[in-house]
């Protein structure tokens, strides 16, 4: 077996080690603590057509569920899928169709059966998974370039989210950039922000209050 460098192991005691912290300003958490959801499959983001707000899709095996990742409100579910299309892994593209006021759409979903997540945002939020004792997996949030973990916790840095009660399922951010989701196998935690005054294609990213 090769020996961690002594770099390697710093990284990895510092990972480690520090505590989990509430997510930083301008991010807000959404549910208090988490929506529990069990036996959950994977999750996966759509735009509500009416209010642009982002809509997190939870595919479980109870069902399906469609939340409102601004207020938490859960606003559609489905109980009962068609068994052909109820799991991601029916699709090629590992999409499920979606419900509610997205009915008519598919919804790519991140989680189990393979997938990912936006891991970064347009202005510069990154959210990575480390292990650094396996199997409990870590969520780190940072902000700016570079490699943020020499710094200070808590600054540049944020360790958000330990998941060493079950299995991690997805992480990661919506399209919009405007929510932070973490599945694991019994909950989803959820983080949003403020939206932009313009959309994400636009150049300024001043945030409204």
């Amino acid at each position: 077996m090769t020996e961690l460098s002594p770099y390697q192991r710093d990284l990895r005691d510092r990972l480690s080690s520090v505590p989990v912290l509430p997510a930083p300003a301008p991010w807000q958490p959404v549910f208090q603590p988490c929506a529990a959801v069990g036996g959950l499959l994977g999750i996966g983001f759509a735009t509500h057509p009416d209010s642009g707000n982002d809509l997190l899709m939870v595919v479980s095996t109870a069902g399906h569920g469609l939340f409102d990742a601004v207020t938490g409100e859960r606003i559609a579910r489905d109980a009962d899928p068609d068994p052909e299309t109820g799991t991601p892994d029916a699709a090629a593209d590992l999409t499920c169709p979606g419900l509610g006021p997205v009915a008519g759409s598919r919804v790519h979903i991140a989680g189990l059966y393979g997938g990912g997540l936006h891991s970064t945002t347009a202005d510069g939020w990154h959210v990575e998974v480390v292990s650094p004792v396996w199997p409990n997996d870590r969520v780190l949030l940072s902000r700016g370039s570079g490699m943020p973990h020499p710094g200070p916790h808590g600054e540049r840095w944020w360790h958000v989210f330990h998941s060493h009660y079950s299995e991690l399922r997805a992480v990661g951010f919506s399209p919009s950039g405007r929510t932070l989701a973490v599945a694991t196998s019994s909950d989803v935690t959820l983080w949003r922000r403020p939206r932009r005054v313009r959309d994400a294609r636009s150049v300024p990213l001043t945030l409204t209050p």
